[in-house]
């Protein structure tokens, strides 16, 4: 096609910010993605430990998104995971129509492109695959691709150290507010009830980039989220009144921290307004993995040892769930049974 549809076209007045995302990738002027190299996070020497913990609680406060590099996640692993799930959107159509979700029926988990619920009404330029990865427990194989054939092991050992890889950033953001390693980790819900939720992204070519987007600013609600990418720029955050492009980093991380972690910090961690550009030249392919506290069991809310006569609660108390339907609904005063769309 050489139009896009006009349900893709973006408001007027969003369009002048959305470039060539190639040439913004390229420019070195102007404030960048901090790079946390996480070598030394457990290093027994202390000087080298505490230096890497300071960078990634500095990028924490600062930015709320860094890329992280030396995370300990093995490249072969990584390579796996991509190829898995660029070999299931290479697939034809009617393949991967098998695993559609519905959700109409309140089904998230599994392959869509028409996403409910976004604020502006607009669609969103991307297919994607979401689904849980971790805990095993409460994930549904039955709903997973089974073409590739590598897509379950695959998926399954990079959410495990993924899993790893979480504890130790929550450790080091917990200490940075005064408290204990095990503590933000046991207030979104330890290893029993956080919830890992994949959400691989495919931004086809588009033929009029400069008037859609592949995802439309928001920020995560998740407690961390981890990014994997193929290479092609899209990541935009808004930083300092400004959208900033981040580069593509080799074998990096891309890591939110997201709402969930700026709540119960009372604001001292950034969960920052983000979004995905789109282009005419190259498929873009992100692995996103969200975080997530269970929907019920646990209050967010700014933790007390967080808040000081100065520095009063910035956010009401609300349950997970609650959070998500604030956020969706904040446009209208709208009481629904809507189904959040996975990457909120």
């Amino acid at each position: 096609i050489e139009r896009i549809p006009k349900e893709y076209i973006r408001p007027e007045e969003e369009r002048p910010s959305i470039g060539d995302i190639f040439e913004e990738e390229k420019m070195d002027g102007g404030p960048q993605v901090p790079t946390v190299d996480l070598k030394g996070i457990n290093s027994e020497d202390l000087e080298v430990r505490e230096k890497c913990r300071e960078e990634l609680r500095k990028a924490a406060v600062d930015w709320g998104v860094m890329h992280l590099v030396n995370h300990g996640i093995p490249e072969e692993l990584t390579g796996r995971v991509k190829a898995a799930g660029e070999g299931f959107f290479g697939q034809p159509i009617e393949e991967k129509e098998k695993y559609a979700n519905d959700q109409a029926a309140g089904n998230v988990q599994g392959y869509g492109s028409k996403l409910a619920n976004n604020a502006s009404g607009q669609l969103e330029w991307e297919d994607y695959f979401f689904h849980c990865v971790f805990p095993e427990d409460k994930t549904d194989l039955s709903i997973w691709p089974k073409t590739p054939s590598d897509y379950i092991d695959a998926t399954r050992e990079y959410a495990k150290q993924l899993r790893a890889l979480t504890t130790t950033v929550l450790a080091v953001l917990s200490q940075g507010l005064g408290l204990e390693e095990g503590r933000l980790e046991k207030e979104v819900g330890g290893m029993e009830e956080l919830l890992l939720q994949m959400k691989i992204n495919y931004y086809p070519k588009c033929p009029q980039p400069e008037l859609a987007l592949g995802v439309e600013a928001h920020t995560d609600v998740s407690a961390l989220t981890f990014i994997l990418h193929n290479m092609v720029p899209g990541l935009q955050l808004f930083y300092e009144g400004k959208w900033v492009t981040a580069k593509c980093v080799p074998n990096s991380i891309i890591m939110h921290v997201g709402d969930t972690v700026e709540i119960l910090s009372n604001g001292k961690y950034k969960s920052i307004l983000h979004r995905g550009v789109v282009n005419r030249e190259k498929v873009r392919v992100s692995w996103a993995v969200f975080c997530e506290p269970p929907k019920e069991k646990i209050i967010l809310q700014p933790l007390p040892e967080t808040v000081s006569e100065a520095d009063p609660p910035r956010f009401p108390p609300r349950t997970f769930a609650q959070h998500i339907k604030h956020k969706l609904f904040r446009l209208t005063d709208q009481e629904g049974a809507d189904t959040p769309k996975p990457d909120e």
